[in-house]
């Protein structure tokens, strides 16, 4: 059984007194079922999901110290009730600011670097965007080769401005060596992107989604967040409406397209990493920020309770089996009969994600963009 005890080393406690308003919650709320760092450690090896709150901003060029953002989020989350009994949740509080931006990136990968490495989904809540880069060496430590997901109105790869949370993607994405087999992003915004990052990041055969293709057909971005070991989400990503701390733009994801793409990721079987990112308590309005994103924790633990219940792939009964052929290809489609989820084969026989527009596309003889993109990066 693995052991987390040393993790104490690199997070304070909650102080229930900042998240509670010393209000005792009631029966069947978060709150009163989650199992928390107040004293002890909590029973870690006992969890499906851990929360870990890490309140660093310097990545954003913010100095000061204000309120804690993961306590923020805390208050409101746990106030939703607990449906789904077969996850267990525990928080083990929020990570030690380090001297400098780089102590605070290594105590977080450390932290979350254990807890992957003992089989649980880890749930940041963050400062700033940069704090991407610490669930990335936490793979990359271990030497895993990884897909990674970035929800974000911008993409952070500008050379032009000093802040970490604005370039960050270039060290994730470039640095030698390097484990990030694919990228995808979701929900940027063209005006706020200068067309040369987009060139670049097709030349690097990446995947970028503007917030309206995805509005349009969010079933579409299942498949790619299934696939994918990190995931990310920057509050910037959502309407300014809908996410009074989120001043970037006034458009963007509404709430609910940002639970369903939570949801997603929780329900994947891949992804163990889950950051929500950009909080500003001071920036907020009524709290509804924080209730927002509480609402986005709790789809990504209603996906994964929806997830358990996928078979695996080796379950040949519990999945349809379609034979097909286009442009001369020879593939095979898996049909979930518990889920409805699809994959398709690749040339080396392996099986990733896909919608049942590619078996739509495969069918009428065309070759599926997703199917392209994967041989592409082959």
């Amino acid at each position: 059984m693995p052991d987390f005890s040393h993790i104490v080393d690199f997070v304070d406690p909650i102080n229930l007194s900042l998240i509670s308003n010393d209000e005792l919650y009631k029966e069947g709320q978060i709150g009163k079922i989650i199992d928390i760092y107040e004293e002890y450690l909590p029973a870690i090896e006992e969890a499906d999901i851990v929360l870990v709150g890490c309140n660093e901003e310097r990545g954003s060029g913010i100095a000061k110290k204000g309120s804690s953002a993961p306590d923020a989020i805390r208050r409101q989350f746990y106030q939703l009730f607990y449906w789904h009994t077969d996850i267990r949740l525990a928080d083990v509080g929020n990570v030690k600011k380090g001297a400098g931006l780089g102590d605070t990136y290594a105590a977080l990968k450390t932290v979350v670097k254990e807890l992957i490495n003992g089989g649980k989904t880890v749930i940041i809540l963050g400062g700033s965007h940069d704090l991407t880069l610490s669930q990335y060496y936490a793979y990359a430590d271990n030497k895993q080769v990884i897909e990674a997901v970035c929800v974000d109105a911008k993409v952070n790869i500008s050379m032009e401005v000093p802040e970490p949370c604005e370039n960050f993607l270039l060290e994730m994405l470039t640095e030698e060596p390097n484990y990030t087999h694919n990228y995808s992003h979701i929900g940027f915004q063209s005006y706020l992107v200068h067309p040369h990052i987009l060139e670049t990041m097709d030349k690097l055969r990446f995947d970028c989604y503007r917030v309206g293709q995805v509005k349009e057909n969010i079933d579409e971005m299942e498949p790619v967040i299934r696939n994918c070991h990190l995931f990310s989400f920057d509050i910037s990503a959502l309407a300014h409406a809908f996410a009074p701390a989120s001043t970037i733009s006034p458009n963007g994801f509404d709430g609910e397209q940002a639970c369903v793409l939570m949801r997603y990721a929780g329900m994947s079987s891949n992804t163990n990493t889950i950051g929500v990112y950009g909080y500003a308590p001071d920036k907020d309005r009524e709290d509804l920020t924080s209730k927002q994103i509480s609402h986005m924790l709790w789809y990504a633990i209603e996906g994964r309770s929806r997830g358990k219940q996928e078979a695996g792939l080796e379950e040949k009964d519990s999945f349809n089996e379609y034979y097909t052929t286009f442009a001369e290809v020879n593939t095979v489609f898996l049909q979930s009969k518990r889920t409805g989820r699809w994959w398709m084969q690749l040339p080396d026989k392996k099986f990733i994600a896909c919608s049942y527009k590619d078996y739509l596309l495969a069918s009428s003889n065309e070759y599926p963009e997703r199917w392209l993109r994967a041989q592409e990066r082959v």
